[in-house]
């Protein structure tokens, strides 16, 4: 239980950097400094090795290259919780699993109701779909033990289950034209990693070696580069014997080594990056567009509804039961917290409309309103709540 108290704490706590660099982003989009906030983002950083040649922004370094350890630890953190963790029987997975699948089935089908008939907005379906796990249990810790540890671990399991089936929408929906050679490279690397893995090798520094690689090629194969990030995480030993015969864990050391760095640099930066948006040019009648309604009401309605909706019926039908010590209420409240999308939501915005301005931003704003009117509510009801009641 103690990693599980520490993961929480972890991610509770970068909800407060989270926070810090939106509002900072916001500031200097909204201000006389949004010229050099735009020009912060565009300083081009270029990396040449021989004939190969990256040549990208700040911006697009942060999402194609930051992004990828997030990923990265994601994969660990599914792996981990499916071999030994959380998601490793039928009993724990079953409620996370069907809560996860309403809470990505539903809002993507409200945004699809409001955008069925644009062929450009209707790849932004998948942007309400997520959930952001740093702001939900930060949101959490600050009603401390008035909501028991059984539910902020379910809450934990929904969102790294939500996180899997983003990547594996990323994987199917945002792909573009492939390079064949660039995917053939892609491949002998990760089959060099699956093979290092069943061989016993547990030296991260060549798994890393082996992942760079992994990770250039896919950048250039038209996939998603993040998805290199998922790909090397489940190759990593969870357990492994040193030289001296003692028994340890390379997947935890390096996802303990790595959050910190997640959680307190690389989701700030990101946030900073990319919640970035001129208020002052968006009216009313810009929000009430399909797009950013479909979002707002995907992210704030459609996630509790499919989180709350699907639980329900899961656990009257006798499938699952409510997380120990947790009442009704307070599964909604934490069904509610789910429609904090953010990072993800942002992401997957960035992926669905490569065109920045494309609706005026109104796209970001959208997830920045729901994902704050869904906090606000998700704390107010789990605040009012009777505790330790599961009737």
């Amino acid at each position: 239980m103690k990693f599980i108290e520490s993961f929480i704490h972890k991610e509770s706590s970068s909800g407060i950097f989270l926070i810090f660099a939106t509002v900072l982003a916001l500031i200097f989009s909204n201000t006389f400094l949004s010229v050099y906030y735009e020009a912060f983002l565009h300083i081009p950083v270029s990396v040449q090795v021989g004939s190969l040649h990256l040549d990208k922004s700040l911006h697009h370094w942060v999402n194609d290259g930051l992004m990828v350890i997030f990923f990265l630890l994601i994969g660990l953190e599914v792996k981990r919780e499916v071999l030994e963790g959380h998601l490793s029987t039928v009993s724990q997975v079953t409620l996370p699993i069907v809560a996860a699948i309403g809470g990505m089935a539903v809002p993507a089908a409200i945004y699809v109701y409001f955008n069925a008939g644009d062929p450009t907005a209707i790849d932004g379906w998948a942007i309400p779909t997520a959930t952001d796990i740093a702001f939900a249990l930060g949101i959490l810790s600050l009603l401390g033990k008035r909501v028991p540890l059984s539910l902020k671990v379910f809450l934990m399991a929904l969102a790294i289950i939500d996180d899997l089936g983003a990547i594996v929408i990323i994987a199917l929906f945002y792909t573009v034209d492939l390079s064949t050679l660039s995917i053939s490279i892609a491949s002998a690397a990760l089959l060099t990693l699956i093979v290092m893995n069943r061989l016993g090798v547990v030296r991260k520094a060549a798994y890393f070696i082996v992942g760079l690689i992994l990770w250039v090629s896919v950048l250039k194969s038209g996939v998603h580069a993040t998805l290199a990030g998922v790909a090397l995480a489940f190759t990593i030993p969870l357990y492994a014997k040193d030289a001296l015969g003692k028994s340890f864990s390379p997947l935890r050391t390096l996802e303990r080594d790595l959050h910190y760095w997640v959680a307190f640099f690389i989701l700030p930066a990101f946030a900073f990056t990319n919640a970035g948006v001129n208020i002052t040019d968006i009216s009313l009648d810009q929000m009430s567009g399909s797009v950013p309604l479909g979002i707002m009401l995907g992210l704030f309605v459609g996630k509790q509804l499919g989180v709350f909706g699907f639980s329900w019926l899961a656990i009257k039908l006798g499938f699952a039961k409510l997380p120990e010590g947790s009442n009704w209420l307070q599964l909604y409240g934490v069904s509610v917290l789910t429609g904090i999308g953010f990072t993800m939501s942002l992401f997957i915005t960035s992926l669905a409309f490569p065109t920045v301005d494309l609706f005026q931003y109104t796209d970001k704003l959208a997830i920045l309103a729901a994902s704050f009117t869904a906090g606000v509510l998700g704390y107010a009801v789990l605040r009012m709540g009777k505790f330790n009641s599961n009737r």
